[in-house]
């Protein structure tokens, strides 16, 4: 088949982030930094990785996720189009590409607009969770300090921007004990990150990722990851922050956090395959998801986040969740994309 794979490369030198300021979108590159605002999009080993894998059945033409995107489409009109693009901005940005292939006719892998742009929106994830009764962490989400007026929670808390990924805006910092830290704490998200905050009662125990792949009643859960924390410093909280995922734990420096499969009793496996096999399908996700879990402080599983675009960092060196639990189902990096890929040709019937 003729499959376009698009993406967003992060940019690699300062020309690019200056190429990038003077486009029509200069918003791109407001108070955050340079190394968060990008942490979502790909490295071209990643992107090359990608390629390579499809390569091995398929024709592959690489479509940046740019403003020209969707000519590009248009003019190649691919067979299908396997989606690893993060969008370029707005709290609905993963659904750009998905959106543009959705009114071109064209089908591609992955959750369709409504999906990523609900999964994005911590929130609005979390009220669906609720309503369908997924366990997730009580919370509320504001856009000012005022909404504070009648909230008595119970600490510690977790303060993070709705709609980040890659462990974007999550620090050490936001896990607060107290009301001062608390206020300090929304005041930062709000102003770096320009969008509401959401706040939700820190879960105590043990965390894990979930992935999961296919459709339907034949949606399965790869191996299970339980990420330990027991190697981070004493004055590091048990958190998988954006300092621990982009910091501390490196090429140079990796941490020896993650446990796949899980050491976990057969009744906890059941517990969380069971919420996040259910969340899955309630949220309309397709072909594959990362799904994480803590337990809260009664050892009752509670979702965390849904991601429906999950990391796939290539090097088996590196702490790449999905690809880690497909390895110890027997998957190789190259055999869990072409999955992935035939997932959606079944959906589609190709």
């Amino acid at each position: 088949m003729n499959v376009a794979l698009t993406f967003n490369v992060k940019p690699d030198n300062t020309t690019e982030v200056d190429a990038l300021s003077t486009s029509q979108n200069a918003s791109l590159l407001s108070s955050e930094k340079i190394s968060d605002r990008f942490a979502e999009w790909d490295t071209w080993e990643t992107i090359n990785a990608v390629k390579d894998a499809l390569s091995l059945k398929h024709n592959v033409t690489l479509v940046e996720a740019d403003y020209y995107a969707f000519n590009k489409l248009h003019t190649l009109n691919p067979d299908i189009v396997f989606n690893i693009a993060e969008g370029i901005n707005g709290i609905s940005r993963e659904a750009q590409i998905p959106a543009m292939l959705d009114m071109l006719n064209i089908p591609y892998t992955g959750s369709d607009p409504l999906t990523l742009s609900t999964c994005l929106d911590k929130s609005r994830t979390k009220e669906i969770l609720s309503y369908h009764k997924i366990p997730n962490a009580p919370f509320i989400c504001i856009e000012n300090l005022d909404q504070l007026k009648n909230y008595s929670p119970e600490f510690p808390l977790i303060v993070k921007p709705v709609a980040e990924g890659s462990s974007k805006g999550i620090f050490s910092s936001s896990f607060v004990e107290n009301e001062e830290a608390m206020r300090i704490e929304i005041e930062r998200a709000l102003t770096e990150y320009q969008q509401p905050v959401l706040i939700e009662e820190f879960l105590s125990g043990r965390e894990f990722t979930v992935a999961v792949m296919g459709n339907g009643k034949e949606a399965r859960v790869l191996p299970i990851i339980e990420i330990s924390f027991e190697e981070f410093d004493d004055d590091f909280i048990p958190l998988y922050s954006y300092e621990a995922k982009w910091i501390l734990d490196g090429k140079e420096n990796q941490l020896d956090i993650y446990r796949c499969p899980a050491d976990i009793t057969p009744e906890l496996e059941k517990e969380i395959t069971e919420i996040c096999l259910k969340a899955y399908r309630v949220l309309n996700c397709k072909d594959w998801s990362r799904i994480d879990v803590r337990l809260d402080k009664n050892g009752k599983p509670n979702i965390i986040e849904v991601n429906p675009l999950p990391g796939i960092l290539p090097d088996p060196r590196d702490n790449s969740c999905y690809p880690k639990a497909a390895r110890t189902s027997g998957l190789d990096y190259n055999q869990m994309l072409l999955s992935v890929l035939n997932e959606a040709r079944k959906r589609y019937g190709i």
